[in-house]
């Protein structure tokens, strides 16, 4: 309940820095609500693999401490339980969410990634033509050139020139209005001016033509077609990082890069069992003070960070030698073996052996 807990609380705290990334893009666009939601859900997966060992080590920092503090601790070691038995309920929790960990990282979030990067893509593809900006002459498309002097927060433009020479047909035109909107209707982009004029002038005739009116629609472009873009290496499933296509150039100067991603992706869930094993290790081994382990709680943290940046280093080391994919599996496999040995029944009989000898030895020979 407690890495749960804390859990939600991380997602919600990265939900909301992620949802200013696509609110400017959401609302300039003039889109639904639903896409803005939809994009930043699709953002939150990449990030379990932080959120997730982070709250169940926070977790574990919590209810051990608070177990010592009112001796809970102190009376399941006198009735004969080791540490390792102590350990046992946050062991199988910490498997569990590797599991999890796993198929988010080589499935879930790729696919997820992927598809927001396509989303923002084509919603930037298809409202490119509405987004005007102040004091410039914008170009939607092909013979249509759109000014506006501002833009109030609410959408409405005032001080627009737009000059159309699309139709080849009839004789260029220019608008001229106080105020104007952009609005989609029917699934065409159009702009809605008001108070102003239009002129036309025929080269033929050399007559100058004229209309004033209260309220007039100028149709957009239709958006071009989205440009596929190349998945990077964090976009692609297991199966595409195993299986890349030869036939692309970049696919084949970035199989290092593939393979880097590969071995981070089996690696990185493992520090869902790495921080709360080292949490534990701090908090199980040796005496129990019930005042509090502020000492130990301390020391435990600065190891999972420093295991946590070496891990972020040796990933991009690994980019360029192998020793940084050496460095990966022995920051995650190592601490897993050195602190489930720490925690065993043998460890906890050789440090009373070594602690009886040096008692002996202190006592001096018997009298």
């Amino acid at each position: 309940m407690a890495t749960a807990l804390i859990a939600v609380t991380l997602t919600f705290i990265v939900f909301l820095t992620q949802s200013l990334r696509f609110l400017e893009i959401v609302v300039n666009a003039g889109n639904a609500g639903s896409i803005f939601w939809t994009l930043t859900f699709l953002a939150l997966p990449r990030f379990f693999e932080v959120i997730f060992p982070l709250s169940i080590m926070i977790a574990t920092i919590f209810i051990y401490n608070k177990m010592t503090v009112d001796s809970e601790l102190t009376v399941m070691k006198a009735v004969g339980h080791s540490p390792f038995s102590l350990a046992k309920p946050l062991i199988l929790l910490a498997l569990i969410t590797s599991l999890i960990l796993w198929a988010i990282t080589l499935w879930v979030a790729p696919t997820a990634l992927k598809k927001m990067q396509a989303m923002r893509q084509s919603l930037t593809s298809e409202f490119s033509s509405m987004l005007f900006r102040e004091g410039i002459f914008n170009q939607p498309g092909s013979g249509l050139t759109v000014y506006i002097s501002n833009r109030s927060p609410d959408g409405t433009l005032s001080g627009l020139m737009i000059h159309d020479t699309r139709d080849e047909t009839k004789p260029p035109s220019t608008v001229l209005a106080k105020r104007g909107m952009m609005v989609t209707e029917d699934g065409e982009n159009k702009v809605i001016v008001f108070d102003g004029s239009r002129q036309s002038y025929n080269q033929d005739s050399g007559i100058l033509q004229l209309l004033t009116f209260e309220r007039y629609t100028i149709n957009l472009p239709e958006a071009g077609p989205v440009r596929k873009r190349w998945a990077e290496p964090d976009e692609r499933t297991i199966f595409e990082l195993l299986k890349p296509n030869m036939a692309l150039e970049r696919d084949r100067e970035n199989l290092r890069n593939f393979s880097v991603e590969i071995h981070r992706r089996f690696t990185a869930p493992l520090l869902a069992l790495v921080f709360p094993l080292i949490a534990l290790t701090a908090l199980l081994i040796g005496p129990i003070d019930r005042r509090g382990q502020t000492k130990r709680i301390i020391l435990a943290v600065i190891c999972i960070m420093l295991v946590q940046g070496l891990f972020l280093a040796s990933y991009n080391i690994a980019k360029n030698s192998n020793i940084g994919l050496i460095l990966m599996y022995l920051l995650t496999v190592a601490p897993i073996f050195i602190c489930l040995f720490s925690l065993s029944e043998k460890s906890e009989h050789l440090r009373r052996n070594i602690l009886y000898k040096a008692k002996n030895n202190s006592e001096g020979p018997s009298t």
